[in-house]
């Protein structure tokens, strides 16, 4: 049995603009719009989930997913620096940063490390193996590439060389334990010409 999952990235909300970390704000109205205009776009799913964040419940609620919350796809925990934008964290700590970019062990704001966060979710990607028919998921972009780092059995340190822009798809299909990628899309209806 194959398992088909699609990780879908949410919208862009004020925090994505700004490189902020995330602190729960909501989409932005254009990103809100795009979404609701991609409903529809997904093929069928025997299940629908969204991690706990603000911008991927509103995300998933445009696309017309009816999406179980699902606490496992929570994007990294990154401590003390919620809510802070890069810029502002580089300044008040650039050693800090630049281990925490360079080394997927470290965790300076408190939270979690990147190889940790790689851990949590391939517990979460094991249990997706197991799922019937296609999953359909609204994750933040970390998820999408800490699923792609596990899948490719990339290093860790490849985490931050993957790009995840807003409102696109990425598939991953597999069974007993070897998945294939399916490389992202961005979610846009179709234009009449």
């Amino acid at each position: 049995m194959t398992s088909r999952v699609i990780l879908i990235s949410p919208a862009m909300s004020v925090a994505l603009r700004e490189a902020r970390f995330d602190d729960g704000c909501p989409l932005e109205d254009g990103g809100a719009a795009r979404a609701r205009s991609a409903a529809g776009l997904l093929p069928r799913a025997a299940r629908e989930l969204t991690g706990p964040g603000v911008r991927c419940r509103q995300t998933a609620s445009a696309l017309g997913l009816d999406a179980e919350k699902a606490p496992g796809l929570a994007g990294l925990d990154v401590g003390r620096w919620r809510g802070r934008t890069l810029a502002e964290v580089s300044a008040a700590e650039p050693e800090a940063v630049a281990g925490w970019l360079s080394d997927p062990a470290a965790a300076p704001h408190g939270g979690e490390s990147v190889r940790e966060f790689c851990g949590r979710i391939a517990n979460w990607l094991t249990q997706a193996g197991s799922f019937t028919g296609r999953t359909v998921a609204v994750v933040e972009p970390d998820v999408v590439r800490a699923v792609t780092v596990r899948v490719l059995g990339a290093p860790e340190a490849a985490f931050w060389r993957i790009d995840v822009p807003p409102l696109h798809a990425v598939g991953f299909s597999g069974r007993a334990g070897r998945w294939n990628l399916t490389p992202g899309r961005p979610l846009d209806p179709p234009h009449d010409h």
